[in-house]
């Protein structure tokens, strides 16, 4: 069962078309990776969904069909997006940034998730109280995961994670993300340019070229492609 469907003939801004045919699923509680290179659509894909570009045809989600949505609708229904650079509030503290995410929800509820994430994350809970722009990079993207997940969605949207990152911190980072889909079932569909890390977590991957699918099929597919390997393995 697919919780994600999208059937996108084009999508872009304004009157500029980025993506064009694009289709692909997201099964419940899956993983899939897009990859691809600078200036290939990846991020635009992730705006598509969340409701950020112009598009035509079809995004599903949850059986319910949401193209058109407005962003924060598309968020209440339960898509939490990641964008690139993190997007976390630089002048709220850590325990605020959470809250914001937990949004939706009664504000007790909130509350206690938030404490939650602070008890599984020490780094950031030795940090509650101070302003999120203080934090290192590491510690900024493990916020923004934190908070993305405190609206408890069934979707999560991760645009390039490890973007800024040491290698030992992105290393962290994804076996944090392997947990965390491992743990609660959270389907994931993550941008990203280190292919080697991005499909050791995913279950199916993808790859955008000028705004078209070029090459799709399981992680064990794409990994052992010659010309994937080349392009996005270095071997």
């Amino acid at each position: 069962m697919s919780v994600l469907t999208v059937d996108v003939t084009a999508s872009g801004y304004g009157p500029v078309t980025i993506l064009r045919d694009l289709a692909f699923e997201v099964g419940d509680a899956g993983r899939l990776v897009i990859l691809g290179a600078n200036g290939a659509g990846k991020t635009t894909t992730l705006r598509t969904i969340s409701g950020m570009c112009r598009t035509e045809g079809s995004i599903r989600f949850g059986g319910r069909d949401i193209t058109g949505w407005a962003p924060h609708r598309i968020a209440a229904a339960g898509i939490a997006h990641v964008p690139q650079g993190r997007g976390t509030f630089a002048e709220l503290t850590v325990r605020e940034n959470l809250l914001a995410g937990g949004i939706t929800r009664p504000r007790r509820e909130a509350a206690a998730e938030a404490d939650r994430w602070l008890e599984r994350f020490p780094r950031l809970a030795e940090r509650s109280a101070r302003p999120a722009s203080g934090l290192s990079g590491g510690e900024q993207q493990l916020l923004a995961i934190a908070r993305a997940f405190m609206s408890a969605p069934r979707l999560v949207l991760l645009d390039e994670p490890s973007l800024g990152l040491a290698p030992k911190i992105t290393a962290e980072l994804f076996a944090t993300l392997d947990d965390l889909a491992r743990e609660r079932g959270t389907a994931m569909l993550v941008v990203e340019q280190n292919a080697q890390l991005a499909l050791g977590i995913a279950e199916t991957a993808l790859v955008i070229e000028s705004g078209r699918v070029t090459v799709r099929g399981t992680a064990a597919d794409l990994r052992d492609n010659d010309d994937v390997r080349r392009a996005y393995l270095g071997v």
